[in-house]
């Protein structure tokens, strides 16, 4: 199969981690109501596409794959049915990288350092590509960054250390904050009951920057050593008196091999803090449909309001409110 930009994509085609556009004949996505088969199911796009390749049954006349935006989940998924061969040598390790990407998660630390090199690659500041990659519409970047990607990604896979200069800096990030939670220096509280992991950082950490998704973000401790180290899918942050609450990606999925509690909400909550907030600022909640939604003060770092009840507030909702968001198709 060969890859097409999603806005040329005008014949019939299959859409990797994505929606299904005019023509598709068939959508390997693990994104809500994505309409893949359930047969095919799994908790990244990439192994979707991969259990495609090993079923044949379910294979459809199309010689054309196509994604609307980047990131390692969709590209393991685009160059798995381009080049199937490579691909199925490496499964176990190109799930692990598509997991790194978009839950954080990883068993590897291959993974997690390839994961690094394509975020670094897609970073206007870090990457090696030339310039002008970066100076377009979102759609041509994403669509040129998986052209020069899917040549260049067999030989990352093939031998990760010859792509050091690009995933190193954000690997040693991961090593300490790695050790913070080892030696509890940042402490991670979980209430499994709500699916709550309650994360203290100490003042002094200051932040970095490190990747999500593709995404480049600050943050101080690094994202992959609190999820690598709680399975619980809200997160509540706490440094001092800045307090961020936040959804992980695995609930805005149809995960399979796990049903994390659904989304509800916080729109109220964030009503009530402002109430009672007297910082500049005001608390937003970013909505149950957002990919990775915040409930965050907006224009000031940090709040007026206890942490703790802050905590309580949320804690509140989460067991009392109805659920908002379901990703799951509905079974044939």
């Amino acid at each position: 199969m060969r890859f097409r930009p999603y806005d040329q994509a005008t014949v019939p085609n299959i859409v990797v981690d994505g929606s299904p556009r005019d023509n598709t004949v068939l959508t390997l996505s693990h994104w809500p109501k994505s309409g893949t088969p359930f047969e095919l199911k799994a908790d990244t796009s990439a192994e979707i596409a991969l259990k495609y390749l090993e079923s044949p049954r379910f294979h459809v006349e199309s010689e054309i794959v196509t994604n609307n935006h980047f990131d390692q989940d969709g590209l393991v998924g685009v160059f798995a049915l381009t080049d199937p061969t490579t691909a199925t040598r490496h499964r176990n390790l190109l799930i692990d990288i598509a997991s790194a990407g978009d839950f954080g998660v990883f068993k590897s630390r291959e993974a997690a350092r390839i994961n690094f090199a394509v975020s670094a690659f897609s970073d206007s500041k870090t990457s090696p590509l030339p310039k002008e990659v970066f100076s377009q519409s979102y759609p041509n970047m994403a669509a040129e960054l998986y052209i020069r990607m899917l040549a260049v990604f067999p030989e990352i896979i093939a031998d990760p250390n010859n792509f050091k200069s690009l995933w190193e800096a954000e690997d040693e990030k991961l090593s300490e904050s790695e050790a913070l939670v080892k030696e509890r220096i940042v402490t991670i509280e979980e209430n499994f009951d709500l699916d709550l992991a309650v994360v203290r950082i100490p003042d002094r950490i200051a932040s970095f920057r490190v990747h999500r998704f593709t995404s480049p973000q600050e943050s101080a401790c690094h994202p992959m050593a609190i999820y690598n180290a709680t399975p619980c899918t809200r997160i509540l942050m706490v440094q001092g008196q800045d307090v961020e609450f936040q959804y992980r990606y695995e609930s805005w999925v149809q995960l399979v091999s796990r049903t994390p509690l659904p989304r509800v909400d916080l729109s109220s909550v964030a009503e009530q803090l402002n109430a009672s907030e007297t910082n500049r600022g005001a608390w937003k909640f970013d909505g149950v449909d957002e990919i990775t939604p915040r409930l965050w003060l907006d224009g000031k770092g940090e709040t007026s309001i206890p942490a703790d009840l802050v905590r309580h507030k949320i804690e509140e909702y989460l067991r009392t409110a109805p659920s908002a968001w379901d990703p799951y198709d509905i079974p044939a």
